[in-house]
């Protein structure tokens, strides 16, 4: 069987996924494209990659069977619907897109063009959360009605003045930068249950005064911060659950704090990654644990797993990869991207009206 031809625009978080191309047996990586022509032939030359673009439309000529889009939330839309329309498959980094709008045309482009568009959700690829996923489908937690999950950071703000700082080209803050993640992750253990309602607040106090900041991305001095730095709110679901998120950039707590806590009707469950220096992953510890009720006596359980450096990562390309050649849909649907999408529109709409908002 012929290996799958990939191709990578995004030499940045796009090395995790050439990585994870590489790794696959059944597949290879012929062609990358980035606008910064430096970084392009370095990582061109790290990764063993010839064919090296600076126009995504151009390696869109080459015999690709599809494409991982690794670029700035503005571009996600445009980029994905062009290689669809191109005949490729994409695996697009989340989020989907900056809003649900946008996301629902990348949607629709993948449907027409009968192709598959798989959204880089690496958290539901973890081993915590594998396992995890496992416990529920068993039925060890019962019904689960109640989940708290977020990411939130003490100087975490990434490459102030960059992209990610400006709602134009981000969409926002840590709210679509990181709740994301965890929103998604907890859905999915939860059944992707199906949301009604949402109250959410933001905050932007450390950003506009260039604190808290973090190890990631390029500064810009001259460039603006208009998204917030914090995000809090609640979802309600038609079937009665509730989850409470946080997400921030910045805060004043003692360490970054990664998790998602399910409450069910016969058991519990707590997966936590905490830093011990905010961003670097190599002082990150997580854990898996679960309770439960026995003789009315409480029994914890510590799941031991082996660690993933790349969160996941490298093993959510891989299974892109299984489903193309398979012809099966993948664990992280652009489907899944929308509904979390909307989600997020409806939390920004209700933080900017102080209301509650129907999520539709």
């Amino acid at each position: 069987m012929a290996k799958i031809k990939a191709g990578v625009i995004g030499a940045g978080i796009g090395t995790y996924h050439i990585e994870g191309y590489q790794a696959h047996e059944d597949a290879e990586v012929v062609a990358l494209c980035d606008l910064n022509e430096e970084l392009l032939a370095e990582t061109g030359e790290e990764y063993g990659i010839e064919e090296l673009f600076t126009d995504y439309e151009d390696m869109l000529e080459l015999d690709l069977d599809c494409v991982s889009v690794c670029v700035p939330n503005k571009f996600h839309a445009p980029l994905t619907i062009g290689c669809l329309k191109a005949g490729k498959n994409v695996l697009c980094e989340k989020p989907l897109a900056r809003t649900a709008r946008e996301g629902q045309r990348m949607v629709d482009a993948a449907e027409k063009a009968g192709l598959t568009l798989m959204i880089q959700f690496n958290n539901r690829f973890r081993p915590e959360a594998k396992m995890l996923k496992g416990h529920v489908d068993a039925g060890t937690f019962g019904d689960i009605y109640f989940a708290r999950c977020g990411w939130i950071r003490r100087n975490g703000i990434p490459g102030w003045g960059s992209w990610f700082t400006s709602e134009e080209v981000a969409g926002g803050g840590p709210l679509i930068d990181l709740a994301v993640h965890m929103l998604d992750l907890t859905m999915w253990l939860m059944g992707n249950p199906e949301p009604e309602l949402c109250l959410a607040s933001t905050y932007s106090v450390f950003g506009p005064q260039m604190e808290g900041l973090g190890p990631w991305g390029t500064p810009d001095p001259k460039g603006t911060f208009d998204v917030e730095d914090m995000a809090v709110g609640m979802l309600k679901f038609a079937g009665g659950q509730t989850i409470l998120l946080e997400a921030s950039w910045a805060s004043r707590i003692k360490r970054e704090w990664v998790y998602s806590t399910l409450m069910g009707t016969e058991a519990g469950a707590s997966l936590e990654r905490v830093f011990a220096v905010d961003g670097i992953d190599d002082t990150a510890i997580d854990t898996l644990e679960i309770y439960t009720q026995e003789q009315d006596e409480a029994v914890d359980r510590v799941v031991k797993l082996e660690p993933d450096e790349a969160m996941g990562r490298h093993t959510a390309v891989q299974h892109f990869v299984d489903c193309l050649i398979e012809g099966e849909e993948p664990i992280s649907p652009a489907t899944d991207g929308l509904r979390i999408m909307k989600i997020l529109d409806a939390m920004y709409k209700s933080a900017d009206s102080g209301r509650a908002v129907k999520i539709k």
